[in-house]
């Protein structure tokens, strides 16, 4: 037995039930071990015995039930994009025709006969060209016994629009007082499905743009330390271990290394989550895609581009991307059991009419009657139609709802997971106290004004806000990386930075500041000492503050009996300062992506799970989270992994999505419950079941004035939303 493992790129598959339909296929293969198609991410991974099973013969299973498959990644996503343009193309069609039939059945042409074939002629275009997609899926449907939405939409819209042909070209058939035309039934129907299907396509269709942005962060080049000293341009991909590279000021390291000469203060946020750069020396190690900021340093490469931290992000995102998202496809599941129920009760229906009653003609309008009746316009439309208005809604809150799908989970969530730096945290250095002299003050920002570090800045603005002009010259300034600043003033030397760097300077230190700085690490905030000739005169402790609302929004979480939790690369002592501060009991402090990763996974195997964050290596958890919320302010990266982009950054969104996911399902299940009333309650009447009793029968044109007054009262619950309170 040679066992193999092969991952193919699938295009074609619409709905969960393509999926599933290929697993239940393909598993019938003898020589199939296990298959996982997963409809999110258009992937399929299967295990085989390629001595009985060849990777061909499994292809060539696939592309017969009437599905692609794609050699790379690449061209998976040009399949799925011209797949997303002709549906747009098509919907776009159908609904210019759907504007024009309207207008022919309120305002005729005088020529009735014409009127009746214009529209004819525009059903036919919509029916065969447009709809021609649900004969083809209900067929495939129907091929693997599956009874799904396509077969309902192929089922009733054919129902309306040949007993309209009929009508219009075999008139004498019918008597005059049941000569109506449902064209227009069949058309809204047709259209409105496909406005769902496009709804749900677009979330669909960029869903790896992500990876390749995070790819990107990886520089393309590197600079390589030959053996004899020069230096050499060279792909990044093409280093390997053990070889000397020089990263220089403002450019990104090249692979996963450690430092051998040189040191820096490195950016990176983009992995742990520290907001303030880290200073590395000799010996440390550093990571792909992280940025030097400050100095030129020398490293040996540790490991090779495959293998690197950025490279696990990837390879994370990508695992969580092809997960299988629990929605309960209610009007799919139903359909599995009405569709079959609908064909049999019109089929009985014409048999009792027509071989006991004897009456072919109430035989052919009884079971048409029942077709039209149960046509799914207002089961097609239940969901569509609510989500439409909740995204809407959404929108005008300042909730971008990527993915449609995520509204049935909201509500269920147990955790709410927190990034810190940027999210509940504004990412923002800021002075939080100092003790200093003030006479020194404008002096010591004046020569922080020299530098772009963040410590900087903070230490400048802080000064401006007690209206300090900042504006002192100086000359020989030097910055050493990662430990201070130094220059002469008035021939007496001004130093910034680390406690270690004043000390190494030969400053002294009164005890009043060692006492403050003591208390200030203490509070898991990050402190630098100034000094003017010799003697320190300043220290001042740093923050990341809180945003505005968050203390609100863990309140509301609580309320709600979901468990907020923060998860953050940043020290320990900080990341407990801020959960107190918030009050949160919960908290993962110092931990790197994929242990971010790990963590949302161990969650996910208790409950749903949401999480919140807007940095890259937020990104793995954002999209193996059950909900992945970002912040417009985070990383492009980030907002194309997230289900949900808060568009205005406030926190409060976060809330509101909660209750707009909750509200959302009530529409959508208040939607389903009377599209099925309308079934039931009209189907035996079209069948003719109380005619002997009260001579009563539902005649066709009856049914489809319920099935339009169902789609109507669908309609207009479903924009209840728009004003509903969030």
């Amino acid at each position: 037995m040679s066992k193999e493992k092969i991952k193919l790129n699938i295009s074609g598959m619409t709905c969960v039930n393509c999926s599933n339909g290929i697993e239940r296929v393909v598993g019938k293969m003898k020589g199939l071990e296990s298959a996982k198609v997963s409809f999110a991410s258009n992937e399929g991974e299967f295990f085989i015995d390629s001595e009985v099973l060849p990777k061909e013969k499994l292809i060539q299973k696939i592309e017969q039930l009437g599905y692609g498959v794609e050699e790379d990644l690449k061209a998976l996503e040009q399949s799925k994009q011209k797949a997303y343009n002709e549906l747009a193309r098509v919907f776009f069609l159908s609904a210019c025709i759907a504007a024009i039939m309207f207008v022919l059945m309120f305002f005729p042409l005088q020529n009735i006969q014409a009127n009746h074939y214009l529209m004819f002629g525009l059903a036919t275009v919509v029916q065969f060209y447009a709809g021609g997609r649900f004969y083809t899926f209900a067929y495939k449907a129907l091929k693997n016994r599956n009874y799904d939405m396509n077969v309902l939409v192929a089922l009733g819209t054919s129902a309306a629009y040949f007993y309209s042909v009929f009508v219009v070209f075999f008139p004498s058939i019918f008597p005059e007082n049941l000569r109506f035309l449902y064209f227009d039934g069949a058309v809204v129907i047709i259209t409105f499905i496909l406005l769902g299907r496009l709804l749900e396509e677009r979330s669909k269709a960029k869903a790896t743009d992500f990876l390749k942005k995070l790819m990107d962060l990886a520089p393309l080049n590197a600079t390589l330390l030959c053996e004899d000293g020069s230096l050499k341009t060279v792909l990044a991909s093409s280093l390997k271990i053990g070889d000397k590279v020089l990263i220089k000021t403002g450019e990104k390291i090249s692979t996963d290394a450690v430092i051998t000469k040189g040191s820096a203060d490195i950016d990176t946020s983009m992995i742990t989550g520290e907001s303030m750069p880290v200073y590395k020396t000799m010996g440390d190690e550093v990571i792909a895609g992280t940025l030097n900021t400050t100095g030129v340093i020398e490293v040996e490469v540790l490991k090779e581009s495959k293998d690197t931290t950025l490279s696990k992000i990837v390879a994370l995102l990508s695992t969580a991307q092809s997960k299988k998202l629990p929605i309960s496809r209610y009007a799919d599941k139903v359909a599995n059991i009405f569709v079959p129920a609908v064909i049999l009760i019109s089929v009985l229906t014409f048999f009792v009419w027509f071989v006991i009653l004897g009456d072919t003609l109430s035989a052919i309008l009884a079971s048409i009657s029942v077709l039209i009746i149960s046509c799914p316009c207002a089961l097609g439309l239940a969901t569509p139609i609510a989500i439409v208005s909740s995204v809407g809604k959404g929108a005008r809150e300042g909730i971008l709802i990527k993915n449609p799908e995520i509204l049935e989970l909201i509500k269920d969530i147990k955790y709410a997971v927190f990034d810190k730096t940027g999210t509940l945290t504004t990412g923002i250095i800021s002075v939080k106290n100092a003790l200093y002299e003030e006479e020194h003050l404008d002096m010591l920002a004046s020569l922080e004004t020299q530098s772009e570090h963040p410590i900087s800045k903070a230490v400048v603005n802080f000064a401006k806000d007690k209206n300090m002009p900042c504006n002192k010259l100086f000359d020989e300034i030097k910055i050493i990386a990662g430990q201070g600043i130094v220059a002469p003033y008035e021939n007496k030397k001004v130093c910034i930075g680390s406690l270690g760097f004043l000390q190494n300077n030969d400053v002294k230190i009164e005890e009043k500041y060692m006492n403050f700085y003591t208390q200030a690490l203490s509070e898991g905030s990050g402190v630098i000492l100034a000094s003017y000739d010799n003697q320190c005169v300043g220290v001042f402790a740093l923050e990341d503050t809180i945003k505005e609302g968050a203390i609100e929004l863990i309140q509301n979480l609580k309320a709600k009996n979901i468990t907020p939790i923060l998860l953050t690369g940043d020290n320990q002592t900080t990341a407990n300062s801020v959960a107190k501060k918030l009050h949160i009991e919960k908290v993962f402090a110092q931990v790197l992506p994929d242990e971010k990763y790990k963590v949302i996974i161990e969650l996910q195997k208790e409950a749903k799970v949401m999480f919140v964050g807007d940095g890259v290596n937020d990104s793995p958890s954002i999209k193996q989270a059950d909900i992945g919320i970002t912040l417009n302010s985070g990383s492009d990266i980030t907002k194309d992994a997230g289900d949900i982009i808060l568009i205005n950054n406030e926190l409060n969104a976060v809330l509101k999505s909660i209750n707009l996911s909750i509200e959302s399902m009530k529409i959508i299940k208040q939607n389903l419950f009377w599209a099925f009333i309308y079934n039931a309650a009209g189907i035996p009447l079209a069948a003719g079941v109380f005619f002997p009793l009260f001579g009563v029968m539902l005649s066709p044109m009856y049914a489809g004035i319920a099935m339009s007054f169902s789609s109507v009262t669908v309609v207009l619950n479903s924009l209840r939303l728009k004003f509903k309170r969030i």
